[in-house]
């Protein structure tokens, strides 16, 4: 049985139709609503599921009461985005409607509504005791209706939350073969009810999915005179950067969200201002990187140590310039730099791994920090094991630029010596560093991190197709670091997309020395199919 609204709604809109009547010709004062209140909305909230969930869930967090509310079906964008700016104009909620009325019903008798103007072909049950008001399709006849002094602009052929942003203060979306004149029914139709805007006293921002199913939803934000802002549809809103204020509530609204924990670490992202190199919090948000590789503690490891700090950040730059001129993402220059390196020694530890002190690569961290270019860490850890190794370096982790590698080629077992066999690594250890990676980035309100896998060779990442890429704070790469001739490369590569983990992004390494011959900036992105996210020299 569907749900059946307050006794007294029908009898309400039926007094003030009464109220409002025209006589000859001409609308009569319209009687004023009382006005809507505005409840507080939760900082943090994440607001999900279809477009009558996130409706109706936007008009609970943002409205106490209202008088008024619109209705639009779902299905229909061009209603709905029609409805949300109308709602905006005159503050009142905006919910869409399925074939099940019950929710939205138990939404109107929340709020205490007494009048629904509907936009679009709605189907109302007969059972459903209220009366209804129906949006004309021209601008002028709505301004006829609610004495405001309106504008209208052709609704978009497929409209989504971004079009709301693009009207101004009085504009509202109307039919395009309307008539730009009120039409005849309009001057002698009785006025609407006079609705007031709500005051707002809070200061709110609503991260909200770019689709036309929460339409409704920012309707009813833009509405509450919160700010919207859309994120791009099957994204998350963890690609979008804004500038939240120390007090404001922040919400998340759309179909697929992360969870709240997820969020409140943006948020504390957001408030804190941290950037990523290139913009934004994510790591391939529209980005892709050219790498130095090597370490500052010697010259013999790559082109990174070839000189100094001033001089890498200088030559990090002019080997990424060839590229930006061949993609429409933006490029970062980047260093992976060696801080543990594979020994022919035991050492004190006798672990075959020289780890160097973490203030060797403070001052080249921070002046590729100021120059926007991301470092990652590059870890070789002989008998050691890469967990061990990457805690070892914490106070580097804690910059916001810095991502680790981890490269088993140089990870041995408790016999084996560096350059007697080509070494490998369980997935479960790679997925401890995972685990702690994205701990330590959520815990200390950091960006996304990059976490780059070297491989080879398929019997280098041992079950990697367990590798665990759910983790929104970290974005992993394979990084193929074979070399040779072109045509031994390029098997490398196709041997290493097979049947590969989903979730994972693409590195290549053009090796300036070993390889027969070197591609070009152009070779590479034309050649490596598909287009390497990270390209690193050495």
């Amino acid at each position: 049985m569907a749900h059946r609204l307050r006794p007294t709604l029908a009898a309400l809109l039926a007094v003030m139709l009464t109220l409002t009547a025209c006589g000859n010709g001409g609308s009569t004062t319209s009687p004023e609503l009382k006005e809507a209140s505005l409840g507080e909305p939760s900082d943090g909230a994440v607001l999900q599921g279809d477009a009558v969930a996130q409706a109706i869930e936007a008009s609970t967090q943002f409205f106490a009461s209202a008088p008024a509310a619109v209705l639009t079906p779902v299905g229909d964008a061009a209603a709905a985005v029609r409805a949300a700016s109308l709602g905006r104009v005159l503050g009142i909620p905006v919910l869409a409607l399925a074939d099940d009325l019950e929710p939205v019903a138990a939404e109107l008798d929340r709020l205490g509504t007494t009048a629904v103007f509907t936009v679009g072909e709605l189907r109302l049950s007969e059972d459903l005791d209220v009366d209804t008001l129906t949006v004309p399709d021209a601008a002028s006849d709505v301004a006829k209706r609610t004495g405001r002094e309106l504008t209208g602009r052709e609704a978009p052929a497929e409209p989504t939350v971004s079009d709301l942003l693009d009207l101004e203060e009085t504009e509202v979306y109307d039919v395009g073969d309307a008539e730009s004149e009120p039409t005849e029914s309009a001057k002698e139709d009785k006025a609407w009810p006079a609705i007031t805007r709500p005051e707002r006293d809070f200061q709110a921002s609503a991260y909200i999915e770019d689709a036309p199913a929460s339409l409704a939803a920012a309707g009813t934000v833009a509405a509450a005179g919160a700010t919207v802002v859309p994120f791009p549809a099957k994204s998350s809103p963890l690609s979008t950067k804004i500038d939240v204020g120390e007090d404001d509530a922040v919400l998340a609204i759309g179909q697929d969200l992360p969870d709240a924990e997820t969020f409140a670490w943006h948020m504390n992202l957001a408030r804190s201002g941290i950037e990523l190199p290139g913009g934004g919090l994510q790591i391939f948000d529209g980005k892709r990187y050219i790498a130095l590789y090597g370490s500052p503690a010697s010259a013999a490891l790559g082109v990174l140590g070839e000189q100094g700090p001033e001089e890498t950040i200088a030559r990090a730059v002019e080997m990424a310039k060839p590229y930006e001129a061949l993609t429409d993402d933006t490029v970062v220059p980047a260093l992976e730099m060696i801080v543990t390196v594979a020994a022919g020694k035991p050492g004190d530890d006798g672990n075959y791994s020289n780890e160097w002190d973490s203030e060797h690569f403070i001052p080249l961290i921070e002046l590729a920090q100021d120059a926007g270019q991301y470092v990652v860490l590059d870890f070789q850890p002989g008998r050691s094991d890469f967990l061990s190794q990457v805690r070892m370096y914490e106070d580097l982790l804690a910059y916001p630029n810095v991502g680790v590698a981890l490269d088993p080629e140089w990870r041995l077992g408790p016999d084996e010596k560096p350059l007697t066999r080509i070494g490998h690594v369980e997935i479960d250890e790679v997925n401890e560093v995972i685990d702690y990676l994205a701990a330590f980035t959520r815990e200390h309100a950091l960006p996304q991190k990059m976490v780059i896998l070297h491989q080879f060779q398929l019997q280098m990442l041992r079950d990697r197709d367990r590798v665990d890429t759910s983790h929104p704070e970290l974005a992993l790469l394979i990084h193929a670091d074979g070399q040779g001739t072109q045509g031994q490369k390029q098997d490398t590569w196709r041997t290493l997309l097979k049947d590969a983990p989903e979730g994972v992004y693409w590195g290549w390494k053009n090796f300036i020395d070993e390889d027969s011959p070197m591609l070009t900036p152009e070779q590479t992105y034309s050649q490596v199919d598909p287009l390497p996210d990270f390209v690193s020299y050495q």
